[in-house]
């Protein structure tokens, strides 16, 4: 019994030290980077982009998006892919996805919220591009406005300096929803167990879409999200918070940094994706591991791992090393904890939620690498399965789920107790 609670005892102060050592280390890191603060922000009101059109081919295409009213924006380029980003005031995109499907230049487009008060329009080019214009119009019916965009094909040396010009800094994901990286004290409600739920996706990154109905992965996670939080709470010791709680983008690191400030001693992710086989159906568990488990798992982990990107956010910059052995120690006991986790969960699921074949997966998602928050993605069902799809919008489905997840948690938690917290 002594020996046991020394082992957690140590195991506290190891934590702890690797805790602070992050803090330090990203609160440093802060410096570094420079907060998007240029984009003038208006008075809260949201703009409405009626409609959209995009045509053209590889050597010139032309993105044309309607407003009533004249909107401010500013156009700047990021490289690794070659980017073109366009960032509006807090806008509704009131048409159809459709309307701006990757065309011509571009091999994807992507236009949504990044915060309260900003939208963006992403434009991942094919190749090195520029735009030839990028101004407002009035329409020739008379109506409104418009926001023309056309983008001609240049070399690589054009759209280097384009990149290295402009008056511009985007912020490192560490930064992006201004989250102080200091860790905080526990409150008395904290103070044994603290649960971070993780709806994947949000803002302009809207993740996978439903065949069927359309239903966007992100607005399907924020449902279960706020569910799986609720029943969470009723648990006696735990706390759970949510990394969002509301339609923003958040950038992968951001989320791991919001656990962190949290005290989180567990991170959940949930996600609904899609995937070519539509057969394939059914709920599975992802723990962190530098090789894939299988193909599909490290193309899942490679498409969520994209989520930063297609926002047109700056890939952050490597952060000192903390220490190795007391790195390596904690890493090697998180992963540990979280495949303890991810075993509860699968046997709260069995006879109750449907599970993929070999439903333990593991691969390398970004978001699950903290080295000091055991972590988990819960890959809740397929929305390219049209019974998985019917599932993951039914209400009843998702409380039991939620009652599945709690179950899971508080044997998890039991085991955290007895061992020495």
């Amino acid at each position: 019994m002594i020996i046991a609670q020394m082992r957690a005892a140590i195991r506290r102060s190891t934590r702890m030290t690797l805790r602070i050592t992050l803090a330090s280390t990203l609160a440093a890191a802060t410096f570094l980077s420079v907060p998007d603060t240029s984009f003038a922000i208006g008075d809260g009101s949201r703009m409405v982009a009626s409609a959209a059109r995009i045509a053209g081919n590889e050597a010139r295409t032309r993105v044309v998006i309607d407003f009533a009213e004249e909107p401010e924006f500013e156009v700047h380029y990021l490289d690794s892919p070659e980017r073109i980003v366009v960032d509006l005031p807090s806008t509704n995109f009131a048409f159809p996805a459709s309307d701006l499907e990757a065309a011509g230049l571009f091999r994807d487009v992507r236009f949504g919220t990044m915060d309260e008060g900003r939208a963006r329009i992403v434009l991942t080019a094919k190749k090195p591009v520029r735009l030839a214009i990028s101004e407002v119009q009035p329409n020739a019916e008379g109506d409104g406005v418009r926001l023309v965009l056309d983008a001609e094909m240049t070399d690589k040396a054009t759209f280097a300096r384009l990149v290295n010009d402009q008056n511009w800094q985007p912020p490192t994901p560490v930064t992006t929803a201004s989250v102080d990286s200091a860790v905080n004290g526990k409150t008395d409600r904290q103070a044994q167990f603290v649960i971070a739920v993780d709806a994947g996706h949000g803002g302009i990154d809207n993740g996978a879409q439903g065949g069927k109905t359309g239903t966007h992965e992100k607005d399907i996670t924020l449902a279960f999200a706020k569910e799986l939080t609720e029943r969470l709470n009723r648990e006696a010791g735990i706390q759970a918070v949510m990394t969002r709680d509301s339609d923003e983008f958040l950038a992968l690191s951001e989320r791991v940094q919001i656990a962190r400030q949290k005290n989180a001693n567990l991170l959940i992710s949930l996600h609904a994706d899609t995937l070519r086989q539509k057969g394939i159906r059914g709920a599975t568990v992802y723990t962190i591991s530098d090789r894939a488990s299988d193909r599909m798992a490290a193309e899942l982990a490679e498409r969520e791992n994209l989520s930063d990107e297609l926002a047109g956010v700056a890939m952050p910059v490597s952060q000192p090393e903390v220490a190795d052995i007391l790195l390596d120690l904690t890493r090697r006991e998180t992963q540990a904890f979280s495949v303890t986790l991810a075993g509860n969960i699968l046997a709260s699921f069995e006879g109750q939620i449907g599970l993929i074949n070999n439903p333990h997966r593991y691969a390398g998602f970004r978001v699950l690498q903290a080295p000091d928050i055991p972590s988990i993605l819960l890959e809740m069902g397929f929305l390219s399965n049209p019974e998985d799809e019917k599932q993951l919008l039914d209400v009843e489905w998702r409380k039991k789920l939620a009652d599945a997840m709690a179950t899971a948690v508080g044997k998890y938690h039991n085991q955290f107790v007895a061992n020495g917290g």
